[in-house]
């Protein structure tokens, strides 16, 4: 089969450029959560193109509930528990580096890619564009390695057999995931408005019950994700609870999305709403479920808010050093709030960006209840 011919240089490929039809194909996106999420469609359209084949993903371990429900079988037959890829194939790197030279670090690490490899994909298309990944991507044994011509880290291309020189006219990184994907369709398929673009997430049953429990005196709620990756991207925590004690007057209930490492953040924002605000720490399962039943998400440039916009959530986004037209809500009807004064810049600084503390309370609550009364209005 062609595919399976090995590559004996490294291929320069345009998006028209012919490309042969797979039986299986491996999907590489890493981490993080909003990545994951940002490279979803991307993977649809795979499916959609090659809907025979076998669809897999490598993932770490603590985001694979973006595709499986945990007491899920990670391989089989597609079911809401697992709804778009065959296998899911999980890696821990970060406990890898931790402990570099010890048994269990190398037992995982053979176990793991012998099972990678056991598949023989076809071909492997590296969304993360790093070094690790496309190091993991070579690793699979797939004959075929594809990547951007232009990865976030130069010295990934090294392990591409085939570099991607992406033709696009977007500039959100959804539609920079899809035009790699795109690269390697044999055929035109039938295109959706990426707007409209439907993701399916997993249904985690026992999440759901419990979700389901949690809310059940909460109908009418909005989360607040007052937490970020770094803190130049964290608008303040007590700001958050001012908002709450504001949307309490319109009915709103407010709950507090926090994860690892920021319940003192939740704590803040609680304390700051004055009982209007209630504090909600999720297994990543827990929080679709409880996105899913959510009125409106408010929240910077992290990982719950793109969960919010893959589910067509109505969102108000906070920003201040990121781009929100590379990173902003995504296909659903949101806010963007960003002051004139942010500059875009990556550095991972302890303290708010300047210009994220100049959107004032009043803006954000201005911009919430503004799209409250849009969705209203359009159902």
């Amino acid at each position: 089969m062609a595919a399976r011919m090995a590559m004996g240089m490294t291929d320069f490929f345009s998006l028209t450029a012919g490309t042969p039809r797979f039986d299986s194909l491996l999907v590489v996106r890493l981490s993080a959560m909003g990545d994951i999420i940002h490279t979803l469609p991307a993977a649809a359209a795979l499916r959609q193109a090659f809907p025979h084949a076998t669809l897999g993903w490598l993932v770490e371990e603590r985001w694979a509930e973006l595709l499986c429900t945990l007491r899920y079988p990670r391989s089989g037959r597609l079911s809401p528990q697992r709804p778009l890829v065959d296998r899911v194939h999980s890696v821990n790197t970060a406990e890898w580096r931790r402990a570099p030279f010890s048994f269990n670090t190398w037992q995982q690490m053979a176990v793991g890619l012998s099972q990678l490899r056991g598949i023989q994909y076809d071909a492997v298309i590296d969304f993360q564009g790093a070094v690790r990944s496309a190091l993991l991507a070579r690793w699979s044994g797939a004959p075929i390695v594809y990547g951007s011509a232009q990865p976030r880290e130069n010295a990934a291309s090294m392990f591409y057999t085939r570099k991607v020189l992406l033709k696009t006219n977007g500039t959100h990184v959804v539609e920079q995931a899809v035009a790699l994907a795109e690269a390697i369709i044999p055929t035109p398929i039938v295109p959706t408005p990426m707007a409209e673009a439907q993701v399916e997430f997993p249904v985690d049953p026992d999440a759901e019950n419990k979700i389901a429990a949690l809310t059940a005196d909460a109908q009418n709620f909005a989360i607040l994700n007052p937490g970020a990756g770094w803190g130049a991207k964290r608008w303040p925590a007590e700001r958050y609870g001012q908002v709450a004690k504001e949307l309490a007057k319109d009915g709103l209930c407010s709950l507090v999305n926090y994860g690892p490492g920021e319940e003192e953040l939740a704590v803040a924002v609680k304390a700051a709403s004055e009982g209007a605000a209630r504090k909600v720490s999720c297994s990543v399962s827990e929080l679709i479920a409880l996105t899913r039943r959510a009125r409106l998400f408010i929240g910077g440039d992290t990982g719950p808010m793109h969960l919010a916009a893959a589910l067509k959530i109505p969102v108000v986004a906070i920003f201040g050093p990121t781009n929100p037209a590379r990173n902003g809500p995504f296909g659903t009807r949101s806010i963007v709030l960003r002051s004139a004064s942010s500059m875009t810049d990556h550095t991972r600084r302890r303290e708010p960006e300047q210009g994220l503390l100049e959107i004032t309370v009043g803006e954000v609550v201005a911009a919430t209840r503004k799209l409250l009364q849009h969705t209203a209005q359009s159902k």
